[in-house]
């Protein structure tokens, strides 16, 4: 019988060795032309590792989201007590490639699916977490490892596997204030397994394989892997004398039976190939939809704790990122395990680099974090020189913004000028470097002061008036726009040869900063200074118009020109627009966008999202805010306050299920409504339970914001005639036939037709000024 084993396994050997071979040769024919050199490459890398001892074999693949470009076996998967060659197909321990791949995807499915959001509470799901300090802890915070929490509590604590865990992790104590330092953490981590396991109402193992890989036809990847997978498994350390083979090298995920949720995943480079295609593909593979895009998005956009950028269970540039790719776009996120894991995607190069390997095994003293970087470089520099069309078909950008297109031109435009830049915080380029700081160090270009809008030039303030105050990283004055003036003043423009304007918008006629814009521009004109605006996308896309229209004598500063309340336009498209229409005797400079198109929402755009003012936290406040926020001037909430500002509404006299039988009666296109009670924490009704409405957006292309307030208004205005003071409704939206129309109780389907033919009319006015397909 041992005969016939050990003959079925020579078999087996050489046949993964063909595979190798073959493998290898596919690998080089699939190559394009700057991939072809990769081999040679990451050989000699290899070779040198190996050499020195860091590793006993790896796996090594690089890719793209049409298929594998390079494919490789080094060493060996074991060397005690004999020696198994490396093959393709090993299966290795992930480590902590857990945490991302099985924990923190789970983890945002149930986000989408609306049974969690990112700011719940730890403490909602096991109430004695809120133990010292702890009751404020976020979902969200355990994702980016900003909660505080110690990296790994005693091992004797896992006695028991989770019984004994729970309440030992309960009485921790923060290390840090929770939401200010970066802290790494498998505690966290574990928590998040247990409250998918808690949620989901099964164990993260079992929602992890059946929710993602068997979707995904990653079928020897999961926990607790079999004896045919075991077979095949890379050989990490020792443990009680036995060498540790398809079994969990992390002592306490083997505390608690091999399934956690910061470590116990296993599984090949072949099927991780499966999990990053997905994610270049902006959630989808094939015909499976894993992610939405915009929760993708989501995931992999970076925060900023103390200096270490963090996406959601993802590393983008932390103290951990040793096996990054050094040339690796700013939009790279990935993972690494303590067996010897990484791996890394790179959606703006439309790449992948997977690298596993064994380097605990057989001393425990490898180290190939060094290794993993240097492979991801050669892959970067040698195939992420022109990304592929299927980058932009995933839509996943990249699109470049006005301020990278003039930094590529190295300032020509400005130089010799002194130039007043009228900013914030969203003034950056796409590396997240503030405009500011590049117009400063540019040579031959003078900033001589900057101004700043609504919130201020960090975003942060909600107050009536800011003042002035001075940039003391720069030494330059900041005027404020939002003051006593809202237009530079002579005197500030006597300083200045020319204003440039770089601020985020949101598409919304009734957001201030296209206002900023136009008042800045006419002070421009007075003066005679040039006027250069570099451009940003509309991140509720550039196709779609809802009215109203404003009404001529309407003007003020939250409805400044006469624009449809949703008007799909750029800022420096709106910058033509007002030059002609208010004719202005001024040079205008727009600066444009690349690799935009019109029907790109913020998620296609490959962008970090970066809250343009303090309640504006996401692309769905965004899209939900041109209906919604129009309820803001009335005796409604619209979640100022809470957590998720816009996407809520309510007010304490408000019977939230009736009201959305209402509106889901009204069946507004692309969205259902869901009865909600909240209480906001200050601003209107702060201290005070509301009840209202929450949305779920169901399709992002038929979905009308505008519809949905205005059937929200109407609904408001029928069930609670007295109760719901409408009479500064009509300060937003700006238009007093619609107002009036409304108010008489008219359906909304015959309102939205009487202002069809104003936004037909704005679509031809608007056609000159366009810049992009």
């Amino acid at each position: 019988m041992m005969k016939s084993v050990m003959q079925l396994e020579l078999i087996r050997m050489v046949l993964a060795g063909v595979l190798v071979l073959i493998s290898s040769v596919a690998a080089e024919l699939r190559a394009d032309a700057p991939a072809a050199g990769l081999g040679p490459l990451i050989d000699a890398v290899v070779k040198q590792a190996l050499e020195r001892g860091q590793m006993a074999g790896c796996v090594v693949v690089v890719g793209r989201r049409e298929g594998v470009l390079f494919e490789r076996a080094y060493g060996n998967r074991r060397v005690e007590p004999e020696t198994i060659p490396m093959t393709v197909d090993t299966v290795f321990d992930m480590a902590s490639l857990t945490k991302p791949i099985a924990t923190a995807t789970s983890v945002m499915i149930l986000v989408e699916r609306g049974q969690l959001r990112l700011q719940d509470k730890i403490a909602d799901f096991i109430p004695e977490f809120a133990a010292h300090g702890k009751g404020e802890i976020t979902i969200e915070q355990l994702l980016i490892h900003s909660a505080g929490l110690i990296p790994d509590n005693a091992l004797q604590d896992y006695v028991d596997g989770w019984s004994s865990a729970k309440p030992n992790i309960c009485k921790l104590e923060p290390l840090t204030p929770p939401g200010t330092v970066f802290k790494y953490s498998d505690v966290g981590f574990i928590l998040l397994g247990k409250i998918v396991e808690q949620v989901a109402g099964k164990p993260v193992d079992t929602f992890a394989e059946e929710e993602i890989f068997a979707q995904l036809g990653m079928h020897e990847t999961g926990y607790l892997p079999t004896d045919e997978l075991k077979r095949r498994a890379a050989t990490t350390e020792q443990r009680d004398g036995e060498w540790l083979v398809g079994v969990v090298h992390d002592p306490r995920a083997a505390s608690m039976g091999g399934v956690a949720g910061h470590a116990g995943l296993f599984g090949t480079a072949h099927d991780l190939v499966f999990y990053a295609q997905m994610m270049l593909g902006g959630g989808r593979l094939n015909d499976v939809q894993i992610l939405g895009p915009a929760t993708v998005a989501e995931m992999t956009r970076p925060r900023n704790i103390d200096g270490n950028l963090r996406g959601l269970g993802w590393d983008m540039g932390s103290v951990y990122s040793r096996n990054r790719g050094e040339t690796m776009s700013a939009r790279a996120y990935g993972h690494g395990g303590f067996t010897g894991t990484a791996m890394w995607i790179d959606p703006q190069l439309d790449l992948f680099v997977i690298f596993l390997s064994n380097r605990l095994h057989p001393d425990g003293e490898g180290e190939v974090n060094s290794l993993a970087g240097r492979i991801g470089t050669i892959a970067a520099g040698a195939i992420g020189k022109a990304p592929t069309e299927s980058s932009d078909a995933a839509g996943v950008g990249p699109v470049r913004l006005g301020i990278d297109v003039l930094s590529a031109d190295k300032f020509n435009l400005l130089l010799g000028k002194r130039i007043g830049l009228i900013t914030n915080h969203t003034g950056c380029d796409s590396h997240g470097t503030s405009t500011a700081k590049l117009l400063h160090q540019a040579e031959g270009v003078q900033l001589v002061s900057l101004f700043s809008p609504e919130h201020g030039i960090a975003g942060a303030l909600d107050v009536n008036r800011i003042d002035d105050a001075i940039d003391q990283d720069l030494g330059v004055p900041v005027y404020s726009l939002y003051g006593e003036s809202r237009q530079p003043s002579s005197k500030q423009l006597a300083e200045v040869d020319a204003l440039v304007f770089d601020i985020q918008d949101i598409g919304t006629r009734f957001y201030t900063y296209i206002a900023t814009m136009g008042l800045a521009m006419e002070a421009a004109a007075e003066s005679g200074r040039e006027f250069i605006v570099l451009d940003r996308p509309n991140p509720i896309d550039g196709v779609t118009l809802e009215g109203p229209v404003r009404d001529v004598e309407s003007e003020s500063f939250v409805s400044f020109h006469t624009l449809p309340v949703r008007h799909g336009m750029t800022v420096g498209e709106l910058a033509r627009m007002f030059v002609a229409e208010r004719k202005l005797d001024l040079k205008l400079t727009v600066i444009p966008l690349e690799g935009w198109q019109r029907s790109d929402y913020w998620h296609s755009t490959g962008l970090t999202w970066n809250n343009p003012s303090p309640n504006m936290r996401s692309e769905t406040a965004a899209v939900l805010y041109p209906g919604i926020g129009l309820l803001e001037t009335t005796n409604v909430s619209v979640g100022r306050g809470t957590d998720t500002p816009f996407q809520v509404m309510g007010a304490p006299w408000i019977h939230e299920r009736g009201l959305a039988a209402a509106v889901n009666r009204a069946n507004p296109p692309g969205v259902r409504v869901i009865p909600v009670r909240f209480m906001p924490t200050s601003s209107k009704f702060a201290g005070e339970i509301c009840g209202g409405l929450t949305f779920v957006i169901t399709d992002w292309e038929a979905f009308r914001p505008l519809e949905l307030g205005l059937v929200v208004a109407r609904s408001l205005r029928s069930r609670y005639p007295q109760q719901w003071d409408a009479q500064r409704y009509n300060r937003l939206l700006s238009n007093q036939q619609v107002y009036e129309r409304l108010l008489a109780g008219e359906d909304v389907a015959s309102i939205r037709s009487s202002v069809d033919e104003q936004l037909q009319a704005f679509r031809v006015r608007r056609q000159p000024f366009l810049l992009y397909p």
